[in-house]
């Protein structure tokens, strides 16, 4: 008995949608229009290293040595047709159905079987017109490797194949006409003529709409993550976590986004049970409120990861086009692939964000036990570090303050090690060298923090501060601005108060006093720092009066030692030190 010869072989089938009844109306015009459309299929699988090896009446089905290929195939001939069907010229419109598999199959002279060759079959025969409907093995190879909009079809069955077939739908001609639409509601909805106006994202807090009230960890958690991936993505404005989960369960939402200005709304819900995840989300467009795109996804909790990545893909590609892929993979920045870690993560950072002392002693045994489940997660480092660093700030510890300073930084040096490019890290690495008067350090990890996460208002904050400081003040500027904007209350207060002392600190060092002024206005509660900088900003100005008011602040806000105080500002040009501390001195 001769030896089989087999293969691993890419298999695509596609076939013309409504082929019979056409050919009832009209045979020789259908068959004609048939010809023309098979002439396209046939040449672009040639094209694109393919081989067509069986065809019946209307049906195609081929074999590629590469998923990417075949896909980008199938694609192409696809739009070709969508474009032919578009000319004024063609008689009759035709449209094709596509399924793809990767399999094992046998190779027989020019012919191949196998079920490699009936899964294809059978996907193409449940795809819709003018699609592309592939299997999950298909899905793992080209979703990295192709700027494709590629969602969840869920589950389909596949007769004498499967009942339970994961599978993915590839939309061609549908993208091509929503992405322009959408581009042009960008700027509609912005009310503003500049086409690079970037559009403005908030992902609002998703449903938990599981039994167990327990899960709302994970159903924020992933919502975070997804907000980080956007933010990721240089040309979006994401709004802040903070603000976005502080929308008031009474409010409207679609006042919500008009209050902040937001282009786009991401909203859905989550169920979990057991180690099954169910999402469904949805993209809507403001004012209008239109649905734009929804999904449902069904998967294991270890699919996650590949979940958020579809998610981010689908709607970077349909509201701004194919960018370039490196943007939109996250494979390098997955936190751990132990879901007990990813898990004691969430639930630390949920602690973490409830900003309490009880809460924040929960979030560091989280962080310890995420790193007791896997010791390669430098998330939870660093998460570790800033929770450390918010009790810190917050008085939330007794005794030796030192010893846990020392606890944060080793942990910082931990996630260093596992992860130097981390955004988490690089962030609070920027601001220990700021305290530690290392301002080109400062500066070199701010820029690093930014450059990876160019929408985090921490990061905004943080590294704006920097800027100013070291002489970048219009730069700074900026992203102090943009950090108002996207998170006017941070986490943690109650007002914008930060926000605004930020932003007089910039414009301090950028010699605006008027302007130091106008935000002084906006402070409802002043520090020691942000009130000599108003004052000295009024001095300039000639509107400094030492009044009653004046020495009511002056003592509520005078500490013993003020040359003691303004080292904590932090301000690297002696000149301007030694400015302030006279200034200080003759407030006496």
């Amino acid at each position: 008995m001769d030896k089989v010869k087999r293969k691993l072989a890419t298999i695509l089938a596609t076939d013309c949608v409504n082929f019979s009844k056409f050919m009832e109306d009209n045979e020789e015009l259908t068959l004609s229009n048939l010809k023309s459309c098979r002439d396209i299929i046939e040449k672009t699988i040639e094209n694109s290293g393919g081989r067509v090896f069986h065809t019946a009446g209307d049906s195609v089905i081929a074999d590629f040595a590469s998923p990417v290929e075949c896909v980008n195939a199938a694609a192409e001939f696809q739009n070709l047709i969508f474009e032919r069907n578009n000319q004024n010229s063609t008689e009759l419109k035709l449209m094709w159905r596509v399924g793809i598999h990767v399999d094992d199959v046998i190779i027989e002279g020019e012919n191949i079987y196998g079920s490699g060759v009936n899964v294809a079959a059978r996907l193409e025969s449940q795809c819709e017109p003018g699609e592309i409907l592939v299997s999950r093995i298909v899905q793992d190879q080209v979703n990295k490797r192709t700027n494709f909009v590629i969602s969840s079809a869920g589950t389909k069955s596949l007769k004498n194949i499967s009942e339970n077939f994961e599978v993915f739908n590839i939309k061609i001609n549908q993208n091509k006409k929503t992405t322009a639409l959408k581009s042009d509601e960008v700027t509609q909805n912005s009310n503003n003529t500049n086409n690079n106006k970037k559009p403005k994202l908030a992902v609002l807090p998703f449903a938990n709409n599981s039994n167990n009230d327990d899960s709302g960890y994970l159903a924020d958690g992933i919502v975070e993550d997804l907000i980080t991936e956007f933010s990721m993505i240089k040309e979006f404005d994401v709004l802040s976590r903070q603000t976005a989960f502080d929308i008031q369960k009474d409010q409207k939402i679609i006042d919500f986004a008009v209050s902040h200005k937001v282009d786009f709304l991401i909203s859905g819900g989550i169920r979990s049970s057991g180690k099954r995840v169910r999402i469904t989300i949805e993209l809507s467009e403001v004012p209008k409120g239109n649905i734009l795109w929804s999904n449902k996804y069904d998967r294991v909790l270890e699919d996650i990861f590949d979940v958020q990545d579809e998610i981010v893909r689908t709607i970077t590609i349909a509201l701004l086009g194919n960018l370039e892929i490196s943007s939109l993979q996250r494979s390098k920045r997955k936190p751990t692939e132990n879901m007990t870690s990813y898990e004691l993560l969430l639930r630390g950072k949920e602690q973490h964000h409830k900003v309490t002392k009880e809460a924040n002693a929960l979030a560091l045994e989280f962080f310890d036990k995420a790193v007791e489940a896997d010791d390669s997660n430098a998330q939870a480092y660093a998460w570790k570090a800033c929770t450390i660093g918010q009790a810190l700030g917050r008085g939330y510890f007794e005794g030796d303050m030192s010893k846990y300073w020392g606890d944060a930084m080793e942990a910082l040096k931990k996630a260093q090690d596992l992860n130097e490019n981390d955004f988490e890290l690089n962030r609070l690495l920027s601001a220990v060298h700021l305290s530690n008067h290392s301002y080109d350090l400062a500066e070199e990890h701010g820029r690093k923090a930014h450059s990876i996460n160019p929408n985090d208002p921490r990061i905004l904050s943080g590294y704006g501060e920097v800027l100013v400081r070291n002489g970048s003040t219009k730069e700074g500027l900026d992203l102090l601005n943009k950090a108002l904007e996207l998170d006017p209350i941070p986490l943690g207060q109650s007002n914008s108060d930060n926000r605004y002392k930020d932003l007089l600190l910039g414009y301090f060092f950028d010699k605006d006093f008027e302007k130091c002024d106008e935000i002084g206005k906006k402070i409802d509660s002043h520090d020691s720092k942000s009130w000599l900088l108003l004052m000295y900003a009024k001095q300039e100005i000639n509107s400094l009066e030492k009044n009653e008011l004046f020495n009511t602040e002056y003592k509520k806000f005078s500490p013993d030692d003020w040359k003691t105080a303004i080292d904590r500002f932090h301000i690297p040009d002696d000149k301007i030190r030694n400015e302030i501390e006279k200034f200080a001195e003759s407030l006496s």
